[in-house]
């Protein structure tokens, strides 16, 4: 049987999935992320193996954090810090013999949300909150790309934020106002000194205004039809989050509609499924790679 193989790599888990051509899940893997490179490395080649049994790989697809270069597939996530200018899409070509397609994790999930999600908004805007923060944007379910195929980078604009501790506020790209290191889990966990899930309804509050003001930037620059919300931070925290997110975007959004604002439909599986999505389109267009 062909299948595909989607992979899921993320600063504190990996997952695995293998599905059939039309997209049925067939079996799914999850473990911890290893620090070390080469550990990494061979845990994704074990996964992908263990998850191809009998089968032919026709495709794999990788979501990984970004910055990343999506034609080559060589990757740099910021939360991984051992993983720098690695050639990915080498690797597992090599290692496999089929087509390898990587892209950053939030325009993976923003896929998986389009063909998994059953999402037909025309402008769909994907966040994830979770040790970082990210976004993805699809148009008419085709992922938009910066000038010379750059993915533009959500979390790192400045907003008029508050803060109960704003000398403590440090984005882990090393700016001093990152909306990431406001809202996201290792922003949070600076700032208050414990883990989101730990926060309390005060403090979510104040985390919640400060996403509704970067909501409202995105919103005023992109006009979306909906934005999803996924990542560990966002689907944990629920309407504690969202709501002060919401009433934020409400009062400062002035000019433009204000789009919906939920939380994924897929859950922690967003970028997983959009991996095996991404492999399903790269294979339909004819993907180059190392062919068996």
């Amino acid at each position: 049987m062909n299948i595909f193989i989607g992979l899921d790599i993320g600063g504190t888990k990996i997952m695995a999935a293998a599905a059939k051509e039309n997209g049925e899940i067939l079996r799914h893997l999850r473990v911890d992320t290893p620090h070390d490179l080469q550990e990494g490395l061979s845990l994704l080649k074990g996964l992908a193996a263990q998850l191809r049994e009998d089968n032919r790989i026709i495709a794999i697809a990788a979501a990984i954090g970004g910055p990343l270069e999506h034609k080559s597939g060589v990757v740099s996530p910021l939360h991984q810090p051992q993983w720098r200018k690695v050639p990915l899409k080498t690797i597992m070509e090599t290692q496999f013999r089929c087509p390898f397609f990587v892209d950053v994790d939030t325009n993976v999930a923003a896929l998986g949300e389009y063909k998994f999600g059953k999402e037909t908004a025309s402008r769909l805007l994907y966040l994830t909150l979770s040790t970082g923060m990210g976004g993805g944007l699809l148009i008419d379910g085709k992922i938009y790309r910066g000038a010379n195929g750059v993915h533009q980078e959500a979390g790192h604009q400045s907003i008029n934020f508050r803060c109960t501790h704003p000398e403590r506020v440090q984005c882990d790209c090393g700016a001093p106002d990152c909306l990431e290191g406001l809202v996201s889990g290792n922003g949070i966990r600076r700032i208050y000194g414990k883990p989101a899930e730990a926060l309390s309804d005060e403090e979510w509050g104040e985390v919640g205004y400060n996403l509704g003001q970067g909501l409202r930037n995105l919103a005023a620059l992109y006009a979306p039809d909906v934005i999803v919300l996924g990542g560990g931070v966002a689907i944990g925290a629920g309407e504690k989050l969202l709501r002060p997110a919401r009433e934020t975007l409400q009062a400062h959004l002035k000019i433009v509609p204000v789009p919906e604002v939920r939380l994924s439909r897929l859950g922690y599986d967003s970028a997983l499924l959009g991996a095996i999505a991404l492999a399903m389109e790269g294979w339909s267009e004819g993907g180059v790679g190392v062919m068996e």
